[in-house]
């Protein structure tokens, strides 16, 4: 075997080739206890992303009208704060914030119930840092949804 496929290469990294020597990860959500497809699935990555943007563009319209006065340094610094307070309070309220519900995404609790409020302060805070978004595990979710026990699904 060449070391290349031992580890994989850069294009379809570590996983596609382990399961191409025939280990089975099953799809994601499963060790969750989550259906494959439709209603109640991980929410896709690509979903995730674009409502990442959709929130972001609309902090930042808020920020810039509202707060920076034409300043765009202090945009983005009020963009961030304006971001936490929008996602603590969405998803602690509604479950999403008004990106995912328009891509059809809710952020519930592992056991499929409604997060908390502290469990929405320290995902979201997290989530601010980006480190943790950008770490997942093999369910697809961000170590911010671990840390605080939450998985995004579809609506």
């Amino acid at each position: 075997m060449d070391k290349r496929q031992a580890i994989g290469s850069w294009l379809s990294g570590p996983r596609a080739t382990a399961e191409e020597m025939g280990v089975e990860f099953g799809h994601r959500g499963e060790r969750l206890g989550l259906p494959e497809r439709g209603p109640g699935s991980v929410a896709p990555l690509g979903r995730r992303f674009g409502a990442l943007f959709i929130d972001w563009s609309l902090c930042m319209v808020i920020a810039y009208g509202l707060f920076a006065r034409g300043d765009q340094q202090a945009a983005a610094n009020w963009t961030l704060g304006i971001f936490l307070v929008l996602s603590v309070l969405t998803v602690g309220t509604i479950g999403c914030t008004p990106g995912k519900r328009l891509l059809g995404i809710r952020v519930v609790a592992e056991n499929g119930e409604r997060l908390t409020f502290g469990r929405v302060i320290v995902r979201s805070v997290l989530l601010c840092l980006a480190i943790p978004a950008l770490v997942w595990d093999r369910d697809g979710r961000g170590l911010h949804d671990r840390l605080a026990r939450a998985v995004q699904v579809r609506i």
